[in-house]
């Protein structure tokens, strides 16, 4: 019996990112390992000011005691730089790949079961963002901080 759909939960939006990979970003399960100071980087379970990756909490299911319930947040972060002082063009690319991760929790033909993290939960999607805005010693620097809400039954 699982104790939680965090992990697959995790496992399955890092999954629905990278196939068919985002043109000129790179996805990361974690914290970055490399120099992201060379690529656009939407890591998933991971933000820069702490450890945390998800938060969960649950209750018992209308069915009693022998199912429960469990919404979690999936934490991430979105890393844009472009080496140019161009905040409104870095803040863009910022936005359009948060809209990829909307799109891809949305569902299609080509993919029916992206909103429920292919089985793993009963819905998904994206709930919240906060934008960071920096300059650096080689230009703009634009981060976008993102919640992705999931309801399970377990």
């Amino acid at each position: 019996m699982k104790t939680s759909a965090v992990p697959a939960a995790i496992t399955q939006l890092v999954a629905l990112l990278t196939a068919p990979p985002i043109p000129d970003a790179v996805v990361v399960d974690g914290p970055p390992t490399d120099d992201v100071s060379t690529e656009d980087v939407i890591a998933v379970g991971w933000q820069p000011e702490g450890d945390q990756a998800a938060e969960m909490q649950q209750t018992f299911s209308s069915a009693g005691a022998r199912d429960r319930n469990e919404d979690f947040a999936i934490i991430g972060w979105i890393d844009t730089w472009s080496g140019d002082p161009d905040f409104p063009a870095v803040r863009a690319r910022a936005f359009e790949l948060l809209g990829v991760i909307e799109e891809r929790l949305r569902a299609t033909a080509l993919r029916p079961e992206a909103p429920t993290l292919n089985g793993v939960v009963q819905w998904a999607h994206l709930t919240a963002g906060s934008l960071r805005q920096s300059h650096t010693d080689q230009g703009a620097r634009v981060a976008l901080g993102f919640t992705v809400t999931c309801h399970a039954r377990i």
